[in-house]
């Protein structure tokens, strides 16, 4: 079989927008509402929602690849490089502290037109711990670059990449496509998902470096979106893909068999799409949890507040199974009385959401 870059239309993408126009003016609405709702934010939920994103995308996008990364650090990572924390955090997972770094990067320099010397360094801190392959340097073994699965004896190929020796031909071309695709651009795309769907295709296909690839172009994808609407997006996609991953791979797959690429743009505009508005539930949380928060806070003791902020801070789906009083005493390092007792207040004041009875007790918020 015969791999897109191996066909004579290569890299010539054809595609139909006709089936998604619906989708995309789906996003431009939801971007709309989500820049809105930013802008009636105070300035610290405006933070707390772009931080929330960065770390999520971070650690999203590495768990795709089968990497997993302290949260914490890679907040640290992300607090640091944007100068929020007076003094550096230090951080123990050197690869987090990466991560987090290129989160920065991309967002930083959204506007700016694609070199290599930018993907050179994206790359670098990515990866600058590693010491079994090449860093900051397109890929120059002379082994097939392959994506496989399966046991050892019983691997499936399902995609080859351009040999080595191509690769900067076609990163010096595909560096010439995105900028002439961004806006102004010679060949513009004005429609940011298509653009952003584009952009990590026709580099997961060239596949430049040793390792590091998907991560690089999941970060294309968000310039691309970034590019095209004129301002940082406000999204995870790889949390969004990381829901679905198979889905995701066997997309990517499909549509590296030919350059007819109507398929993999549908795919990945919707994916684009349910993005943000998993954002948009984000900052609408955000803004809840600033109510509640304020509304109740000045009733709470020391160790209620402790557990209510842990509480606040696992996001919109919850405290992982609910707290209960032996969760409460670890936190607050209480005893049992105390603990049953305050989580009782705190359902009689409205703050939580009792489940079950007795020892089976669990408490939700009540936002």
């Amino acid at each position: 079989m015969k791999y897109n870059w191996q066909q004579t239309d290569w890299p010539e993408f054809r595609y139909d927008l006709s089936g998604i126009e619906d989708v995309v003016l789906a996003f431009a609405f939801e971007a709309g509402n989500v820049s809105g709702m930013l802008k009636a934010m105070p300035e610290a939920g405006q933070v707390e929602a772009m931080l929330n994103t960065m770390v999520s995308e971070a650690i999203k996008t590495s768990e795709i690849e089968g990497e997993y990364f302290s949260r914490q650090d890679v907040v640290s990572s992300i607090r640091n490089n944007l100068g929020l924390n007076k003094k550096p955090d230090a951080i123990k997972d050197k690869k987090a502290q990466g991560a987090g770094e290129l989160m920065v990067a991309v967002r930083n320099t959204f506007a700016n037109p694609l070199n290599e010397a930018t993907l050179l360094a994206w790359h670098t801190m990515l990866l600058r711990q590693r010491t079994t392959i090449t860093i900051g340097a397109w890929r120059k073994h002379k082994e097939p670059m392959q994506v496989i699965s399966g046991a050892i004896g019983r691997e499936k190929i399902h995609f080859e990449a351009p040999p080595s020796t191509r690769v900067a031909i076609e990163m010096r071309r595909f560096i010439r496509w995105f900028n002439d695709t961004a806006p102004g651009g010679k060949k513009e795309i004005k429609k940011a998902p298509v653009r952003s769907a584009i952009a990590h295709l026709y580099f997961e296909s060239i596949h430049p470096f040793e390792d590091g690839n998907g991560r690089i172009g999941r970060a294309l994808a968000e310039k691309a979106l970034s590019q095209t609407m004129g301002q940082p997006v406000l999204l995870s996609l790889s949390q969004t893909i990381e829901a679905e991953r198979k889905l995701y791979y066997a997309a990517l797959e499909k549509a590296q068999q030919g350059n007819e690429i109507t398929g993999w743009i549908k795919y990945f505009v919707n994916t684009v799409l349910q993005a943000q508005r998993e954002a948009r539930a984000l900052i609408d949380f955000t803004l809840r949890k600033a109510k509640f928060f304020d509304h109740f806070k000045a009733n709470l003791n020391d160790r209620q507040l402790k557990v209510i902020n842990k509480m606040l801070a696992a996001g919109p789906d919850g405290f992982e199974g609910g707290m209960t009083a032996q969760k409460y005493m670890s936190i607050t390092k209480t005893s049992k009385a105390t603990a049953t007792r305050d989580l009782q207040i705190l359902a009689e004041m409205g703050v939580l959401v009792a489940e079950g009875g007795g020892r089976n007790s669990r408490y939700s918020l009540s936002i």
